[in-house]
């Protein structure tokens, strides 16, 4: 596997434009289309104020684990929107579907943006008119994000079967990140050939150790929602699972899942650290995660991080609000690199030592529980005034 310049896998097009969901002329719609009907799969949020996209996509979806186009608009979520919000979803499958001549059952729709106003279907309208298709047009990422500082994107290319195949995702997500079976939202599309229940179960697996591991402000969007299209192009030889080339497509997606959960994280609203806690020795994957997570989540971590303190009893008091096994005298604790708690004793240093911890904006913190020979990843990012700023202001 070798990382590449983002582009669009074989027989996969996009196309996008300002329809006019958002008021500074900028890209706000875009499309990606498969050439044909593509294996499909989705996780979604478990808010249980579902946006009517997701209700409506994951019924898609579900049906028989196939896609053909996905569509996005920014700017305007379509969320508590009642019963005209799920009319004006199935209206733009049929938009869709009407101008690529493809079945609505082909048609994937997610939406992204502000709360609880109703979608103008005049200006959806417009923007599918407006719509092109070419394998050229890699402005995707940029049409999706809100607050985002930066568009999130990756592109991978692996050898399966004596033939090169490339996995292509991008990701919006900045502030109410805190997923649960589900992601910001994110499309991730593959020339690969894997059958859909095969996709869905990838998916499925991989969102647990990296997109649910991420948190920025402990809220959970209405919207999160991922969608990943695989449409054969590259190789008539179906993946098999169990198989060398399954195993190696599989680490690759995995990849392109992970990269992309890190690029939200560290673009955390008004972040000034990226943070990253490694634990180890717990008793489970599953405790390592839930404490990892626990560890990035907590607002005393973050504030921490932004006031460039080792205050390590902030670290300790959100390990054990957990569940997870924990020996309570032999917990070490390490801040890029130093170790600032040995066997549940705090470890002196300096004030030169304490300025180094904090002169790289990516921050680590490792933890041994001492309890088992699992380990678990979580990222996230400090909690800042500009945090507060930005979200004070938000229409949405």
């Amino acid at each position: 596997m070798k990382t590449i310049n983002f582009k669009w896998p074989k027989n996969i097009k996009s196309g996008s434009t300002h329809a006019g969901f958002k008021e500074d002329g900028k890209l706000d719609m875009c499309w990606i289309v498969s050439n044909t009907p593509a294996a499909a799969a989705g996780v979604y949020t478990t808010n249980q104020f579902k946006a009517a996209p997701v209700q409506v996509t994951k019924k898609t979806i579900d049906l028989k684990h196939e896609l053909q186009a996905i569509i996005v608009n920014s700017g305007n979520a379509n969320s508590f929107t009642g019963d005209e919000g799920i009319q004006n979803v199935y209206d733009s499958k049929k938009l869709v579907a009407d101008k690529l001549h493809l079945d609505e059952s082909l048609i994937g729709v997610a939406s992204t943006g502000i709360i609880g106003k109703q979608l103008d279907m005049d200006t959806y309208q417009e923007g599918v008119d407006n719509l092109k298709l070419s394998d050229e047009d890699i402005d995707a990422p940029e049409a999706i994000i809100t607050t985002d500082t930066c568009s999130k994107k990756v592109c991978v290319e692996v050898i399966l079967n004596d033939q090169p195949v490339t996995i292509t995702g991008f990701s919006k997500g900045s502030g109410m990140i805190h997923p649960n079976m589900g992601t910001t939202l994110s499309c991730i599309v593959t020339d690969a050939n894997i059958d859909g229940d095969d996709l869905q179960n990838l998916l499925s697996e991989d969102i647990i150790s990296t997109f649910n591991q991420i948190t920025v402000d402990g809220c959970m969007s209405t919207n999160d929602m991922v969608l990943s299209m695989a449409n054969g192009s590259a190789s008539e030889d179906k993946l098999v699972p169990g198989t060398a080339e399954y195993i190696e497509f599989a680490k690759s997606f995995k990849y392109v899942l992970e990269t992309l959960a890190k690029k939200v994280a560290q673009d955390g609203e008004g972040a000034n650290n990226f943070v990253e806690v490694n634990v180890n020795s717990a008793f489970d994957k599953q405790e390592a995660n839930l404490v990892s997570k626990a560890i990035v989540g907590s607002n005393l971590v973050k504030s921490m991080i932004f006031g460039k303190e080792a205050n390590w009893g902030r670290i300790v008091q959100a390990i054990g609000q957990t569940h997870a096994h924990v020996d309570p005298n032999h917990v070490t604790i390490s801040l890029n690199g130093t170790e600032i708690v040995t066997n549940s004793e705090p470890v002196s240093f300096t004030d030169k030592e304490l300025k180094s911890m904090f002169t790289d904006e990516h921050i680590i913190i490792d933890v041994d529980l001492n309890v088992g020979n699992a380990s678990g990843t979580a990222w996230g990012c400090d909690l800042t005034y500009k945090y507060v700023e930005i979200n004070a202001a938000y229409e949405g």
